[in-house]
């Protein structure tokens, strides 16, 4: 039987080439590998090539892996951004062992709670269901 499983968050950043991203990734090239000549072909180290464009994702441990621009584009989306006090609040409801019901139907929201949901339902949600990020923070 297939089993389909939801990865944590992680970061990625695309590839641009620079060299200062080569540094960051510790990426080698193909002719240093094999000790024969400099190549363009650039490699993150047990985890394959890198194209100018693929996205380097970072696991928990540190450990790197690449995905082409495509995939990428396909599977995954970037986690929505809320400000602190939705940050504050989906914590607060979710450490009280509510669910997503009970926060939008919650009777003692704040007026800036209220607000928000009125104007930002669906990222609320995807917040709630996916994880987030909060604005102003990296």
């Amino acid at each position: 039987m297939i089993k389909v499983y939801l990865k944590q968050p992680f970061p990625a950043e695309q590839f641009d080439g620079s060299d200062e991203m080569i540094d960051k990734y510790e990426l080698i090239d193909a002719g240093t590998m094999l000790e024969t000549h400099h190549s363009l072909e650039l490699y993150l180290t047990e985890s394959g090539k890198v194209d100018v464009g693929d996205w380097i994702a970072t696991g928990l441990t540190g450990e790197h892996w690449t995905i082409t621009d495509d995939v990428f584009k396909k599977t995954y989306a970037e986690l929505p951004v809320v400000p602190h006090y939705v940050a504050e609040y989906i914590n607060y409801m979710k450490s009280s062992y509510r669910d997503i019901w009970d926060a939008i139907n919650y009777p003692f929201r704040s007026n800036n709670i209220n607000k928000y949901m009125e104007n930002n339902s669906e990222t609320f949600a995807r917040a709630w269901l996916d994880g987030y990020q909060v604005e102003g923070h990296k």
